[in-house]
């Protein structure tokens, strides 16, 4: 549903394909590596918390470019290896 005009179709095509950037980059990705659609946690404060935590760790992540896998593969090698964490993010001095 818009009030664009029918023949306003390029405003209408670069809206949809920017609806659907947001969803791909983010939120199918937020639900393919953490399952986010079927997480149970509901209320208002907890849901907030953990969502702001997985967009945390998903950013950094992304930022990671010391190896090129995918995400969930990166997290199940932090998992397996907490160590791969201090290679991928090291602080560095300003």
């Amino acid at each position: 549903m818009t009030s664009l005009l029918p023949a306003d179709s390029r405003r209408i095509l670069h809206a949809v394909r920017t609806h659907w950037c947001i969803e791909n980059g983010l939120h199918w990705c937020l639900d393919a590596t953490f399952g986010e659609d079927v997480s149970l946690i509901r209320l208002r404060n907890p849901a907030q918390n953990l969502s702001f935590l997985r967009r945390l760790v998903l950013n950094l992540f992304r930022a990671d470019k010391s190896r090129s896998i995918s995400m969930p593969r990166k997290l199940k090698a932090v998992a397996y290896n907490p160590d791969c964490l201090l290679v991928a993010f090291q602080l560095q001095e300003l």
